[in-house]
């Protein structure tokens, strides 16, 4: 009981931070459009700011555990196939489909939520980086292959449309800023203690911003339960409860990890799915309804189960 309390007061602030935006967005004081404006504020500068401040004096050796990171993408890797199979066994049958419901069911809202649950909870979102990197370079890259090999347009080729969109997924600036940290880190070269303090004090802001922004998106597009199908109800479970199950089964079973790792893999398998499956459903015009209410949804079922996975997390580190 004590633990849980513990866990539940770390995350007031994301608490806070997240329902003061619903609040102020279902009461009009902030208008709920303004949250791109906050989510591209923290995605483009804030985000970026912390995560090369926070790579670049991580030790790298033990960020890139092989085990952690090799046991979290077998767990992936298996959740996307059962993922497929069961989408291809309930009448998808287009490839693009098929990639979207993979997307949601097995990437994690890293920027927008693991990053600033982890700040809030241990102080460090570094452990989040290497998931980050395998969403971006492995997971990410596949759906885009997918969904640039099935556009119906053929205007350019599949292969420049396909390096055009592996190019704009590399060169974000999170993952800029991650990879620079990683340079600056491996390299005999230090970085001024100045303007270290500068990124810090930029990316200091980005969990709350963040937070305030999907609060203010939530505010905006309300939630809708009573027309929730029978396929948002089980991607939302695959989402938030299947997957983080499975991470910890493959990790800690087949892998053999077991502490701070294992608590720290199975957090951020339980966060939601990634805003930029609404980015890609649009782009693509595929699935853009199905993909807007499971943002909405997992988000708020993720809220909802976060305290919980947050006492398990905290009672194994």
């Amino acid at each position: 009981m004590t633990g849980a309390v513990a866990a539940l007061e770390k995350l007031l602030p994301v608490v806070l931070a997240f329902g003061g935006g619903v609040v102020l967005a279902r009461r009009k004081v902030v208008p709920a459009e303004s949250s791109k404006a906050f989510a591209d504020y923290a995605f483009l500068f804030a985000v970026p700011c912390f995560l090369f401040g926070d790579v670049y004096r991580s030790d790298l050796g033990a960020l890139f555990d092989v085990r952690a990171v090799g046991g979290y993408a077998a767990a992936a890797a298996t959740a996307a196939l059962l993922v497929a199979v069961a989408a291809r066994a309930s009448g998808v049958t287009d490839p693009r489909g098929v990639a979207l419901r993979v997307m949601a069911a097995v990437q994690v809202n890293t920027a927008y939520f693991a990053v600033p649950v982890f700040i809030m909870l241990f102080g460090d979102a570094a452990p989040v980086f290497p998931v980050l990197l395998l969403q971006v370079c492995v997971l990410s890259l596949v759906v885009i292959a997918v969904m640039e090999l099935g556009r119906p347009d053929r205007s350019g080729g599949p292969a420049r449309r396909l390096g055009s969109a592996v190019t704009a997924s590399l060169t974000t600036p999170v993952v800029l800023a991650c990879n620079a940290g990683i340079l600056f880190n491996l390299l005999p070269v230090t970085v001024p203690e100045a303007v270290l303090d500068g990124f810090a004090f930029v990316g200091g802001s980005a969990s709350p911003v963040a937070l305030f922004a999907l609060g203010l998106h939530l505010g905006g597009v309300g939630l809708t339960v009573r027309g929730t199908t029978r396929e948002e109800l089980w991607l939302v479970a695959a989402k938030c409860v299947a997957l983080p199950l499975l991470v910890h089964l493959v990790c800690r079973h087949v892998f053999g990890l077991g502490g701070a790792w294992l608590g720290q893999l199975v957090l951020i398998a339980a966060m939601p799915a990634p805003q930029n499956l609404f980015v890609l459903a649009q782009r693509y015009d595929v699935g853009v309804g199905l993909s807007a209410s499971l943002v909405v949804k997992t988000s708020v079922v993720s809220l909802l189960l976060l305290p919980l996975w947050a006492h398990w997390a905290l009672s194994v580190s």
